[in-house]
């Protein structure tokens, strides 16, 4: 079999595509990327069992229909450095042997019989099918991806739930430290159900839908779900378990206030925390109804930081403590000018939002404190 591609094209999508690809795999064969011709059309995949993702791409000048595999790092590394022209693929139908040709070179592969690559999808019939924008998703990863769980002894925890309803999507993580629930009713899926994505694919479909201009195809079952968008088609499976119920461990009544400008707060912060002590990680907050005190000490070395910032805070004052890192994640994932903080007490968590509400979207963070003795 024959055909001619644009060695960009193909390229882009072989880059994207080798994103499934583990480091370390358990067979062989799944280094290699899968290409199925058929007719005009050049199919791409790759795999690590329990993900899936092709890429379909235009070729021209094709000659014969099969298919077979070829070591995907090579192929991505030569296409990466091939000028933006036409290559041709000749394959040899009986050793599956490759030569890919250009304008001013020649390289010969060792291809396999395309039958050796598993077919690992799961068949069940889907219990869920919604459409839904691909900024709908991304919005959804990128606000809730840092606040994952990573204990092996919490898998539920481990991954981001889709909490589906007929007018909204909602997505929440959680590692029992901080949670992030953001809801988004741009589209209404028209069922109902969840899973949990695991962090994996969550960032391969960042990668794939970058630029969220497309409509998402969404079909779940019990055990994976395929996203189909443009050109590529995804399958992944789901962490098994039930999510803990989030709704019960946001507090509904944090009666004081305290608003702050994100970029800011944000600075001081990361200067503070420098001098944390190492393994607590603790920056002290002293709340005032007109400023907020930063603090951070390394007993052992010997140093300190302090900063203050303007706010406003509905309270006569409070001293709360919190990780430095996590407070960090969550005012570098907000995106507004302002940040609103609802407080109780010191023992209880924080509830951190955006202070510019938007009418399609509600995103909540919550932090737990940690134990402060004395500022």
């Amino acid at each position: 079999m024959r055909f001619n591609v644009s060695s960009k094209t193909l390229y882009s999508h072989a880059s994207a595509v080798s994103k499934v690809i583990n480091s370390k795999n358990a067979m062989t064969i799944l280094y290699n990327f899968l290409f199925v011709l058929k007719g005009n059309e050049l199919t791409i995949t790759a795999s690590d069992i329990e993900n899936t993702l092709s890429a379909t791409i235009e070729v021209t000048d094709a000659e014969g229909e099969g298919m077979f595999c070829v070591d995907a790092r090579k192929v991505v590394e030569l296409l990466k450095e091939l000028p933006d022209q036409g290559i041709r693929f000749d394959v040899n139908d009986s050793n599956y042997a490759i030569e890919i040709t250009y304008l001013n070179g020649r390289y010969n592969l060792i291809g396999y019989n395309g039958m050796e690559f598993p077919n690992e999808q799961d068949a069940d019939p889907a219990i869920l099918e919604f459409k839904c924008p691909a900024k709908q998703i991304l919005s959804g990863i990128d606000n809730t991806l840092f606040a994952v769980g990573t204990d092996d002894l919490w898998p539920q925890m481990m991954g981001i739930l889709w909490d589906l309803n007929p007018d909204s999507i909602t997505f929440v993580s959680t590692d029992s430290r901080k949670l992030v629930k953001y809801q988004n009713t741009e589209s209404a899926p028209g069922v109902e159900g969840s899973f949990i994505l695991p962090v994996k694919p969550a960032n391969i479909l960042k990668n794939i839908l970058s630029g969220g201009d497309k409509e998402v195809n969404v079909s779940a079952n019990a055990k994976s779900a395929t996203f189909v968008s443009g050109c590529y088609t995804f399958n992944c499976r789901f962490i098994k378990g039930n999510f803990p119920d989030y709704n019960r461990v946001i507090p509904r009544n944090n009666p004081f206030s305290l608003t702050v400008d994100r970029l800011s707060f944000l600075n001081a912060l990361k200067r503070v925390a420098i001098f944390v002590e190492q393994g607590h990680g603790l920056v002290k907050f002293k709340i005032e109804p007109d400023k907020i005190i930063l603090k951070a000490q390394d007993n052992t070395l010997c140093t300190s930081g302090i900063e203050t910032v303007p706010c406003s805070f509905t309270g006569d004052g409070m001293v709360i403590g919190f990780s430095a890192v996590f407070i960090i994640d969550i005012f570098s994932t907000l995106k507004s000018d302002e940040i609103e903080v609802k407080l109780s007490d010191p023992s209880r968590p924080g509830l951190f939002l955006p202070s510019d509400k938007k009418e399609d979207s509600e995103l909540l963070m919550l932090l737990m404190p940690m134990t402060v003795t004395d500022f």
